[in-house]
């Protein structure tokens, strides 16, 4: 298609090119990155600079193979904030740091052992609808941020949201050369311009801010408790990681698990995290917004999420940029969100086409079914103070189910066996 060339992983890029792509990634991930922080009562700008910090470390780890932009994790919130009421924020710092740890241990065991158990307790029609969830079940957090769920809906969120999501829709379709590249940054422009028009937008804070500002970095303490509450995590980061990396393979077109390996990747996030912990910040993780905008800009580059990683990193001291980008509207994030969630979902039933799954095979309409029911359901189930829902749950039932269809299989007692 004339101006939509793809940019692949390893390709380079003009300045010129690089500049707006990079700031149109760190726009995508930005809305949500920063909700962590403000949940748990810290500065975002320490986040900030870790997200850049752990983003540049897992692609020097990945070796510059698996595109992927690291931020603040929300499988974290129950367990953290737990943590944070009873013993303060920074033993659920030794927390973040116990299960970083602890994540760079199962990133050595797939490395000794090998990830093809994946093909065995994820097959595609388990797979697909698990990386479909991951969109699918934001759906409501991009309304939320929009503000489009409340009882008495503002007519300017209305407008604003409009604005931004049309541009992003019909800019895909429509825009040309240097253009069909930044849809989504040129959205957020509109959005943004559309809620200062609207009155939605207040510069004072951003006038009281210091230029410069130094990111308040602080250090873990540790605590038995704090960790066996927070630990359970990994069960669910390690599941949303590797459907991350199964979408992101299918974008790109290249197998992330086997190069540079689930191992590697999971290496890299882990250890961010465990630094995230170190310092102050919040864990992380890679982020569905950034992928999501890969595939609607087919632009892969790891150099551009390099520079966005960078531009994070430089926002965390400027005080008057940081401010000015919180300044962003909701109902422009959730414009933007609308259709990045979408993206990911449409992702989930392109594996589904692309493996041509049969469903006159009783086990794939079984998989599918019993793994989409569970993630949109809003059935929840607790282990202490974890609580499994949505795509995490559902990933566990797939497996499960997987794993019993293919032990049934080498007994012979399954009717829909391939001879």
């Amino acid at each position: 298609m004339e101006g939509r060339k793809i940019i692949q992983v390893e390709d380079k890029v003009p300045f010129r090119l690089l500049v707006p792509l990079s700031i149109q990634h760190m726009f995508a991930m930005f809305g949500a990155s920063v909700l962590v922080p403000f949940i748990f009562g810290i500065n975002p700008a320490i986040v900030l600079f870790m997200n850049g910090v752990g983003t540049l470390l897992f692609i020097v780890i990945t070796k510059g193979k698996a595109p992927a932009y690291l931020g603040s994790s929300f499988a974290f919130l129950a367990p953290a904030g737990i943590v944070i009421s009873e013993m303060g924020y920074q033993y659920a710092l030794g927390g973040f740091v116990a299960v970083g740890f602890c994540g760079c241990v199962l990133a050595l065991i797939i490395y000794k052992f090998g990830s093809k158990w994946i093909d065995i307790v994820l097959p595609p029609a388990a797979m697909g609808p698990v990386v479909a969830l991951i969109g699918l079940e934001l759906a409501g957090s991009a309304a939320g941020n929009a503000g489009l769920l409340e009882e008495k809906i503002d007519g300017r969120n209305v407008i604003v949201f409009i604005v931004t999501l049309g541009v992003a829709v019909f800019g895909n379709i429509l825009f040309r050369k240097f253009l069909s590249v930044i849809p989504i940054l040129i959205a957020v422009i509109a959005g943004y311009a559309a809620a200062v028009c609207c009155g939605m937008v207040d510069f004072g804070q951003v006038a009281a801010a210091s230029f410069l500002e130094m990111p308040n970095f602080q250090t873990p303490r540790f605590s038995m408790e704090a960790i066996l509450i927070i630990l359970p995590v990994l069960l669910v980061i390690t599941s949303e990681h590797i459907g991350h990396q199964v979408v992101t393979s299918k974008i790109v077109g290249r197998d992330l698990l086997k190069d540079p390996g689930l191992h590697r990747s999971l290496l890299g996030d882990n250890l961010s995290t465990m630094i995230s912990g170190m310092i102050g910040s919040v864990p992380t993780t890679t982020y569905g917004e950034n992928i999501g905008v890969m595939a609607v800009t087919k632009v892969y580059s790891v150099r551009v999420i390099a520079g966005a990683a960078v531009l994070s990193i430089i926002c965390s001291f400027v005080g008057k940029l940081s401010m000015l980008i919180q300044t962003i509207p909701g109902p422009v994030i959730g414009g933007i969100s609308f259709l990045l969630y979408g993206m990911i979902g449409a992702s989930g039933i392109r594996i589904l086409v692309d493996s041509k799954v049969d469903y006159g095979i009783s086990r794939n309409l079984t998989l599918t079914s019993v793994v989409f029911v569970t993630g949109l359901s809003g059935i929840a189930v607790k282990f202490g103070n974890i609580q499994l829902t949505g795509m995490v749950l559902a990933c566990i039932v797939g497996m499960l189910l997987s794993l019993i269809f293919y032990i049934l299989d080498k007994l012979k007692l399954t009717n829909d066996r391939e001879e």
